[in-house]
């Protein structure tokens, strides 16, 4: 059975990341799609190499040798697929700390480990510093995670007790993880809850206890098209929150004032030297503190006080 989509595009992104020299398509597939008929290996892999370019890998096309040009091997140059280097100001890289603390689990170093061993065994020459500029860069503190993050990649079932918060006990709930998702700055589970048979969603910090896999791997299968933030957005809408308002620095914060309920131009602000608009939003939506963060200092939160004590907090985290 082909591995889930986004195990498959991390160690094809890996494997001709670190490769010296360009590979073959047919050693690609002994290693990658090992299980895969050819003609599905055809399709699988030219849409994965589509995929990576969509999302602006320089996958390159290449000889494996100059001589004849009757055999053609794929990588991905380092050099091509690194950032240029960025100049930021000290508030600025504030907050680019803040959306790029990195992965603290030992899951996603385990999965890195397991693709270049493969390479490794296989006699393939590799260049290791070349994962340098691939590093997924999250938080993820939470107790579940590293279970959770476990069983959707291997989907395996498992059993957990959940908290929901107009409940006094914990309820054992059984799943079939289809994937996990940050927004608002928490971590939820989607999935197929197999007692209530139906699709469900469950915040990560409310899991207590241990997280156990239950059965073997590759026990079900993840619905195609399956759209997790759409699932989170029917199954756990954001309530309904008090208005927003924010000062915004004049000419930014475009994404606030198109949304805005109403603008009231030049007011004060903390920085006398620059004009400032109070702009105010009805219903903030999901994700809010994360869209203040991403402005930096050209938007300060004032209301609600809830959303505000957040935005300092994960501030004050970064300052630490």
């Amino acid at each position: 059975m082909p591995a889930p989509k986004s195990e498959r595009l991390l160690n094809l992104l890996i494997m001709l990341l670190v490769q010296r020299r360009p590979i073959a398509k047919d050693r690609i597939r002994e290693l990658l799609y090992p299980d895969s008929r050819p003609d599905a290996f055809e399709k699988m892999f030219e849409r994965d190499k589509d995929e990576l370019r969509s999302l602006g890998v320089p996958v390159e096309v290449a000889q494996l040798d100059p001589l004849f040009d009757d055999e053609i091997g794929y990588r991905i140059p380092p050099d091509q697929f690194a950032l240029p280097d960025v100049s930021l100001t000290p508030e600025e890289a504030a907050v680019v700390s803040l959306a790029s603390r990195v992965w603290q689990q030992a899951t996603m170093a385990q999965a890195t480990t397991d693709a270049v061993r493969k390479l490794n065994a296989a006699g393939i020459d590799v260049d290791l510093t070349a994962l340098e500029i691939a590093q997924p860069r999250l938080t993820a503190d939470e107790p579940a995670f590293a279970t959770c993050w476990e069983a959707v990649c291997d989907r395996t079932c498992i059993e957990f007790d959940y908290q929901r918060p107009d409940e006094e006990a914990a309820r054992r709930r059984h799943l079939q993880p289809w994937g996990m998702v940050r927004t608002s700055g928490r971590w939820y589970l989607v999935g197929f809850d197999t007692d209530r048979q139906a699709e469900r969603v469950f915040r990560l910090d409310r899991v207590t206890g241990t997280v156990r896999k239950v059965g073997p791997a590759r026990a079900y299968d993840v619905p195609p098209d399956t759209d997790l933030r759409e699932v989170i957005d029917r199954l756990a809408p954001v309530p309904a929150a008090e208005r927003a308002v924010l000062l915004v620095r004049k000419e930014t914060g475009h994404s606030f004032r198109r949304r805005a309920a109403r603008v009231k131009e030049g007011v004060d602000g903390p920085d006398t030297r620059t004009t400032w608009d109070c702009v105010e939003l009805d219903r903030p939506a999901r994700g809010f503190v994360d869209e203040v963060l991403y402005h930096g200092p050209d938007v300060v939160l004032l209301e609600p006080a809830a959303l505000r004590a957040e935005v300092i907090g994960r501030l004050e985290a970064v300052a630490g």
